[in-house]
């Protein structure tokens, strides 16, 4: 389906491969027959068959709002888990001549709900759909990413690993430099006269064997 309209061009055409809607964590929508619709100055969005969405889960509103190009939208509030979301689906359930094909069909806010296409993970599909593949194929952070620290940074992972017991009951390299300072004889009243007498002051660690 294609509508012109005078600086205002639409197409609409069906996505391939089975895509699915998650609303905080939860599948609300699974389908192979997405029509993806595509119009001047939007970002594209999805169009999803009526009898693929979880309905129960959804509630029609009084919210209605017109476009000049599609009709008239109504809305739908998401109700899952105690998470409310007002008029955050909605739908052209009587489209203007030449958008037909997306009557009835429902559309989720992207800013609510997270789309997973085909293989692809919920993010993968975000960043394909903005436009940066790059970012859709970016290694997830975690243990790979924390061992891609500077080798030349003294204190990157493999001097962390050094610094560990390898198993002797002995550090694998030189103790850093401590970054508090301990208590000593200095910093206490009365080490002037320990030589004559007890100190006035005791240390809390004295005589215990052990910080």
């Amino acid at each position: 389906m294609d509508a012109t309209h005078q600086d205002h061009p639409i197409t609409c055409a069906k996505e391939p491969g089975r895509v699915q809607v998650l609303f905080e964590g939860h599948s609300i929508a699974t389908s192979d027959d997405v029509l993806v619709l595509r119009e001047a100055g939007h970002e594209p969005v999805r169009y999803f068959p009526r009898e693929h969405v979880a309905m129960a889960f959804l509630r029609k509103t009084d919210k209605v709002t017109h476009c000049p190009y599609k009709g008239q939208a109504s809305y739908y509030t998401i109700m899952r888990d105690r998470q409310i979301v007002e008029n955050a689906v909605w739908s052209y359930e009587d489209p203007l001549p030449g958008m037909s094909r997306i009557a009835g069909r429902l559309a989720f806010y992207p800013e609510h709900f997270d789309f997973q296409v085909g293989a692809q993970s919920a993010s993968d599909t975000e960043a394909a759909d903005h436009g940066r593949p790059e970012a859709a194929n970016a290694p997830a952070r975690g243990v790979d990413a924390a061992r891609s620290f500077d080798p030349a940074d003294p204190h990157g992972v493999d001097e962390v690993v050094r610094h560990t017991d390898s198993g002797s009951g002995a550090s694998q390299a030189e103790h850093w430099d401590a970054n508090v300072s301990m208590p000593d004889d200095e910093a206490w009243e009365g080490d002037d006269i320990r030589e004559d007498g007890p100190s006035p002051v005791a240390k809390p660690y004295e005589g215990t064997g052990s910080i």
